[in-house]
């Protein structure tokens, strides 16, 4: 604080010591005054303060501005008033302590809440929304009572400490310790809950993954048992029946050929093969031969290995024929002329062609075109055979491997003509030149046998008598 500047006049007469007393209580009255928010207006020498009080001006502050140079004809100090600022009353440390830890223990409450109010919409629970909104709103409420009572505190003398019920600061570190806890026990069920979602979809999968084992389980063992479903089935069954028959159709166009050329009389071999069978054209005598061939391939076919040595059983059935599909018959029979496939091809060969057959088809035959040492010599007769016993053997490996097993039948000449078992081979030809007699329509021979797939019938394909050319 700046000191008071006297006029120039000498001072009174006094001892230096009761001058610097003098001095000393002058100031400490300056600053006690100051504190208080007093003013003083000196009037006269510097220590009227202690002669009178009729100089003070209440609610007014004094301050005292020392001139740069004293004034030359000996004025007084000039002082200037501002207002008095209002009183602020300070806090003690345990109110302080008190309040703080109040304060910190509201704001974990409100962080608990909102957490909870959070948690409450994910899944929605109305109840728990409605819980959480009213402590925050709480929490909210006792915030801004604390600020108020921290003012009210600050600029009113006479509040009393207990107008807000404020507890100790232990009492409040207590319920803001529960606050964390609550807190941490919202987001540890939270995660609780994802938890127990991704655990849920674990065991979903898991469920899945064992049906789809036990699945492809089944699945191998009935391709290794002979009980697939997805390869045994008459669909499938019926496709490969429609392949060997073509293979047998194309074998027959080739040996008819043959037949042609070593000028064989067909109607005279289709008389032999089936005897007092009417055809209704000339060209039809061909069926009959494809009946020969057909029926020939397909005998014994009912049973085990075609009566070769040795019988099988339905899982080594359709081991073998995966093997012969994923083979090339061809190289099959040159790599292992003992194995079964090669001993069946010789054994249908045989009731085929007979030797005279065989000697009268060969004879007349160009030597440069082939080597008549056996019937392996001309390659299309050759490899046409193979192709049509591959495919045999492949349908008769897959009957076998059904449970029960694929039955196969034929119909007897002269029968009537039933639908339901019978197909007629010449449907497809939708010769219009040709029409039905009204008498009722007879077998006149089975061209390709039928087969039962289960309860399913897969009909015989059958020559009809009973037609005329217009």
């Amino acid at each position: 604080m700046r000191e008071v500047e006297t006029s120039s006049s000498p001072p009174p007469q006094f001892s230096a010591m009761f001058q610097k007393l003098a001095m000393a209580v002058k100031a400490k009255t300056y600053e006690f005054f100051t504190e208080d928010g007093e003013s003083i207006n000196p009037e006269g020498g510097g220590f009227s303060l202690l002669d009178s009080t009729e100089d003070f001006i209440p609610d007014q502050k004094v301050v005292v501005l020392k001139p740069d140079s004293p004034p030359a004809n000996g004025s007084k100090t000039k002082t200037l008033l501002k207002p008095k600022p209002p009183q602020i009353r300070r806090l003690d440390t345990q109110m302080g302590l008190s309040l703080i830890s109040s304060l910190f223990a509201t704001v974990s409450s409100f962080e608990a809440s909102y957490l909870q109010l959070q948690a409450a919409h994910a899944p929605f629970v109305e109840e728990s929304v409605k819980a959480a909104d009213r402590a925050l709103v709480s929490n909210l409420q006792k915030l801004s009572d604390l600020k108020q009572f921290y003012r009210n505190h600050r600029q009113s003398l006479d509040l009393e400490t207990d107008s807000l019920a404020i507890g100790s600061p232990l009492e409040s570190r207590v319920q803001e310790n529960q606050s964390k806890l609550r807190a941490l026990g919202t987001v540890s069920n939270r995660l609780q809950g994802e938890m127990d979602g991704k655990d849920l979809r674990v065991w979903s999968l898991r469920n899945k993954l064992s049906e789809i084992q036990k699945s492809n389980s089944k699945l191998s063992k009935r391709l290794s048992e002979s009980d697939g479903g997805v390869v045994l089935s008459v669909r499938v069954y019926e496709s490969m029946l429609g392949d060997a028959f073509k293979d047998v159709k194309r074998f027959t166009r080739v040996l008819i050929e043959l037949m042609e050329k070593a000028g064989w009389d067909l109607d005279l071999a289709a008389s032999y093969v089936h005897p007092e069978v009417e055809f209704a054209k000339k060209g039809h005598n061909r069926y009959a031969l494809l009946s020969y061939v057909c029926l020939g391939m397909f005998r014994g076919f009912d049973g085990e290995g075609f009566d070769l040595d040795g019988g099988e059983d339905s899982s080594s059935s359709l081991r073998e024929l995966m093997q012969h599909v994923s083979s090339n018959p061809m190289e099959l029979l040159e790599r292992d002329k003992e194995c079964a496939f090669s001993r069946f091809c010789d054994k249908k060969y045989h009731e085929l062609i007979h030797p005279n057959m065989e000697s009268s088809i060969f004879s007349n035959m160009d030597q440069n075109e082939a080597v008549l040492s056996s019937w392996r010599s001309l390659s299309t007769f050759y490899e046409s055979f193979v192709a049509m016993a591959s495919s045999v053997w492949t349908l008769h490996k897959l009957a076998l491997s059904f449970d029960p097993a694929v039955e196969i039948f034929q119909v007897e000449s002269g029968v009537d003509f039933s639908i339901v078992f019978m197909e007629n081979v010449l449907r497809r030809r939708q010769d219009k030149k040709l029409w039905m007699n009204p008498t009722r329509a007879k077998v006149g021979f089975t061209v390709v046998p039928g087969f039962k797939v289960g309860c399913t019938v897969i009909q015989s394909q059958v020559y009809l008598t009973g037609f005329k050319c217009k």
